[in-house]
C-alpha cells in the first residue's frame, strides 16, 4: 500500500492526515474487506430435519459487502436466499445464511461468480429439494468511476434443483421477496 500511495506522489510523512496511512488501509483489506480470502469458511451447525420440513423457506435481505475484482471498489447490496428442503435436508441456523454470505463476499471478485459460489456452499451444506438466491448491489465502480452512475443496481439470481423446472415455485419465492430497489 505505501508502494501505491507513493506512486501517486502522496506525501506520507510530512502530511499528518497520511501517515499511517498505508498501514491502516492493508489492515482493513486484510482484516475486514478481504477476510473471507484469509479465513477459514464458518463453522455451520446442522441439525437434522426432525419435523420432516418440505415448505418453501426464505432469507433476508441479508446485507453484503465485497469489492469489484477489477477496481477494489465497494459493492453493497442484498441477497434474498430461498430453500426448500426435503425431509433428508440438513437445517442450519438463520444467521449461518448470513455468515456464509458474509464469507462468501469476503473477497475481491465479481458479483455474478460471487452469488454461484453461496448457491454451490449452501447446497453443499444442507442438500436441499431446491435453492434460489437474488442478489442486488450497487457497485461503485460505476458509482466512483466511468459513467459516474449513482443510482444503477445489478441484479442477478441462481437457481438450483426444484427452482429450475418448476415454474409456479420460482414464481412464488420472487414474489415473496420484497421489491428490491
Amino acid at each position: 500500500m505505501q508502494g501505491v500511495l507513493d506512486s501517486m506522489v502522496i506525501d506520507t510523512i510530512g502530511d499528518h492526515n497520511t501517515q499511517n496511512t498505508a498501514r491502516r488501509v492493508a489492515k482493513m483489506y486484510l482484516n475486514e474487506v478481504f477476510k473471507g480470502r484469509y479465513v477459514q469458511a464458518p463453522t455451520i451447525t446442522e441439525f437434522p430435519n426432525a419435523e420432516h420440513l418440505n415448505e418453501l423457506m426464505i432469507v433476508g435481505p441479508i446485507t453484503v459487502r465485497s469489492a469489484c475484482s477489477h477496481h477494489f471498489c465497494p459493492v453493497i447490496g442484498k441477497i434474498w436466499i430461498g430453500v426448500l428442503p426435503n425431509e433428508h435436508t440438513n437445517v442450519i441456523g438463520l444467521s449461518k445464511y448470513a455468515r456464509l454470505a458474509e464469507w462468501v463476499m469476503g473477497r475481491p471478485q465479481i458479483q455474478e461468480e460471487a452469488v454461484v459460489q453461496l448457491a454451490d456452499l449452501i447446497m453443499e451444506k444442507t442438500q436441499p429439494d431446491g435453492l434460489a438466491i437474488v442478489m442486488e448491489a450497487s457497485h461503485y465502480c460505476m458509482a466512483w468511476r466511468g459513467v459516474k452512475d449513482m443510482d444503477s443496481k445489478m441484479i442477478n439470481s441462481v437457481m438450483r434443483g426444484v427452482f429450475l423446472k418448476d415454474s409456479t415455485l420460482r414464481r412464488e419465492f420472487l414474489a415473496l421477496i420484497p421489491q428490491r430497489g
